[in-house]
């Protein structure tokens, strides 16, 4: 129990460092793009883990990686900047709140992984705490940012319960090298796109510290503990501890932008973490697939990999 709890917290490093980065963006971040906003958050990070873990994919993680490259990285972080600008925050934030449900749904079909009632009921409870804390936000409900939020909900459950699958068998690697390879593959996927239709963001000071925050804490390392945590944990798990989120965005905002924490944002505060405490306690084990072999003790270096 103690050891779950452990990786619980290690995975929770990565929605905090997630909530945060609308401050960070919003105040060192301001006139940096979309599209060159997504690939200067993941190419380095993807540049930083290759240079740590020293491993190239081999045999079908050349594909896995490339087809989690877009799910997880390239096409996500696009759809999230378009909700952004379609959507206000506290709408998108509410809809990207439901994918604790997607993932347990799709775990349930791909990895055999049954989400149990108290644990449903623990995500309703999360994701209504969610829907309190950031209710009563202004602005307009564009269908398109509607549309977007979804897809980058969709699309990330998808990715990360696959990158849980994919790495349950004898072609396993470890967080470190897998998420080097999809952050890598989703940054050159949206590099082409950046140098054609946005122009080169201005290089200050300020620019370099929101970057090192956004793509070395809370790509980099929250990528690696993310996965770490897909590994150890259930998919609900891991979906329940992502409605830390918000949490972390609403609670940054009260730290370091001076915002005022009302009543109703802390119930809601309350609730979701009620709801991801009690997902945990209540989650079933992680069901080994077949064919796994036991784990073995991974390390800040890459381990070597099976071919197919």
């Amino acid at each position: 129990m103690e050891g779950k709890w452990r990786w619980i917290l290690l995975t929770a490093i990565a929605p905090v460092a997630w909530g945060a980065n609308y401050y960070a963006i919003s105040r060192f971040l301001p006139d940096v793009g979309p599209l060159w906003g997504a690939t200067l958050r993941a190419l380095p990070a993807g540049l930083l883990l290759l240079a740590l873990a020293r491993t190239l994919p081999r045999g079908v993680w050349w594909w896995r990686a490339a087809v989690l490259g877009v799910l997880n990285v390239g096409a996500f972080f696009l759809l999230i900047h378009l909700a952004a600008q379609l959507l206000p925050s506290s709408v998108a934030a509410v809809i990207m709140a439901t994918s604790p449900v997607g993932m347990m749904l799709l775990a349930w079909a791909l990895v055999s992984e049954r989400p149990v009632v108290a644990q449903l009921a623990s995500a309703a409870l999360g994701i209504g705490g969610v829907v309190i804390m950031l209710a009563g936000a202004d602005g307009a409900i564009h269908l398109g940012g509607v549309a977007a939020s979804l897809g980058a909900m969709t699309m990330s459950s998808l990715g990360f319960v696959l990158a849980k699958r994919w790495n349950s068998g004898q072609q396993r690697a470890n967080a470190l090298t897998t998420s080097a390879w999809q952050l890598t593959a989703g940054g050159l996927l949206v590099l082409p796109l950046a140098a054609l239709l946005e122009p080169f963001p201005s290089v200050t000071g300020r620019t370099l510290v929101g970057l090192a925050w956004v793509s070395g804490v809370a790509t980099a390392l929250a990528y690696v503990v993310w996965f770490q945590g897909l590994r150890r944990l259930t998919a609900g798990q891991v979906g329940l501890i992502g409605l830390l989120n918000p949490v972390a965005g609403v609670v940054t905002g009260t730290l370091l932008a001076t915002e005022v924490l009302t009543l109703r944002q802390a119930i809601g505060i309350a609730l979701v973490l009620v709801g991801v405490v009690v997902g945990q306690r209540t989650a079933p084990a992680p069901r080994p697939a077949a064919g796994t072999a036991p784990r073995p003790t991974e390390s800040g270096r890459a381990v070597a990999l099976a071919t197919d």
